[in-house]
């Protein structure tokens, strides 16, 4: 969504040159005339803008649009493939990963690291992900792209508007200001891995909600609600919490503090522990297999992680109303077992049957996503802030 700009000369120069740039980034390759109609302005008007958005690296013309339309053909208009770009850093307990994006929603750049981040301290895993930043930005540079921002994901609760991680239990971060450590250079924020997964569900899942619960299921259970198309993010920052709402009072330990949470009978983890298998053992594509085959145990360890789940987002559900709920993460390849006792226990626990469930197509690629479109976003919605620095 475009921000919101003061209502003067320059204001709605800003505005439209941001409807221009998102028209064409969603729907180019494009010519002025059609993006005239599609906004709603002359085509005189977006010429004059579209010519300033050239000027400035954010467009490029292709030549004469493809023959078959009536009428002289235009030269089709597309985002510029060598002009700014946003970084997406993901801390995740089992891994590192940067990417890098540019203006049309394309990773560009890519790098994972596996590494079992649990209780390492903050400094250490930071530093290992700056040379990560500085690997794929020196790509990104190569192929022409301007980095312009990086956004972190982080499995935790995180303050809002500034880096600081007040709670990550599966990395054993508590009250961790990571202003300090962050990689120099460039703006950069900091979000809930659930957060960006559930933006990028948004802008790039395919999906027609705009009020939505997204689940993002690995090791450990995140979420966040959308609503209206925007992202509920509670008085802190830390709505979404679905993890750690007890779905058995008296169950096992979290490390949370709390007891029987969600994540001890759904998390990546509790699942292989209830299959009888080591955490970690196999890959998850393995797990699925073994489900497809018809293993008792893994079978056993789905329905109870499925049905935890439908027990903790039938309170999300009842006191939110949302039009559907999507899983993503990493347990995202078992939906089809993990979904069928999920909707029994929804269609069970709230006054309205048949609420839609669907699988995220973005998988465990979500929260990387949504951090390096979040800054795509910004460049999007103002790029004259861009031109201006």
């Amino acid at each position: 969504m475009t921000a919101a700009l003061p209502d003067t000369q320059q204001g709605m120069r800003r505005r439209n040159l941001a409807r221009v740039l998102h028209t064409v980034a969603a729907h180019g390759p494009l010519s002025r005339a059609a993006v005239a109609a599609r906004i709603g302005l002359t085509r005189a008007a977006v010429s004059t803008l579209v010519d300033e958005l050239i000027r400035a690296g954010f467009l490029d013309e292709l030549g004469p649009e493809r023959p078959g339309r009536v009428g002289r053909p235009g030269s089709a208009l597309a985002v510029s493939a060598r002009g700014p770009a946003g970084l997406g850093a993901e801390i995740g307990v089992d891994h590192l990963s940067v990417c890098a994006v540019d203006l049309s929603g394309t990773v560009r750049a890519r790098v994972v690291r596996p590494v079992d981040n649990r209780e390492r301290a903050a400094k250490p895993v930071l530093a290992e992900l700056a040379a990560l930043v500085d690997e794929v930005r020196v790509a990104a540079e190569a192929l022409g792209l301007r980095p312009t921002g990086l956004a972190v994901a982080v499995p935790g609760l995180v303050e809002r508007d500034r880096p600081f991680v007040v709670r990550a239990p599966n990395l054993g971060w508590t009250d961790t200001d990571l202003g300090p450590l962050l990689p120099g250079g460039l703006p950069v924020t900091v979000d809930n891995e659930a957060n960006f997964g559930a933006l990028a569900e948004l802008w790039t899942g395919g999906g027609a909600h705009e009020n939505f619960v997204h689940v993002s299921a690995a090791i450990g259970i995140g979420a966040a609600v959308v609503l209206g198309g925007e992202l509920l993010r509670g008085t802190r920052g830390f709505a979404g919490e679905l993890g750690h709402v007890p779905v058995r009072p008296e169950g096992p330990s979290c490390p949370c503090g709390g007891r029987g949470c969600l994540e001890q009978y759904a998390g990546q983890e509790a699942v292989w522990r209830a299959a009888g298998l080591a955490p970690g053992q196999e890959p998850v594509g393995l797990l699925a297999q073994r489900a497809a085959e018809g293993d008792k145990a893994v079978l056993k360890a789905l329905r109870g992680a499925g049905s935890a789940l439908g027990i903790a987002l039938s309170g999300a559900v009842n006191l939110l109303d949302p039009e559907g709920v999507v899983l993503g993460g990493s347990l995202s390849p078992l939906a089809e077992w993990l979904l069928p006792p999920l909707r029994r226990e929804l269609t069970r626990r709230t006054a309205t049957a048949n609420r839609p469930v669907t699988v995220s197509r973005l998988g465990r690629e979500g929260p990387l996503l949504g951090a390096a479109h979040s800054v795509v976003r910004a460049v999007l919605d103002d790029p004259v802030s861009l031109t201006a620095e």
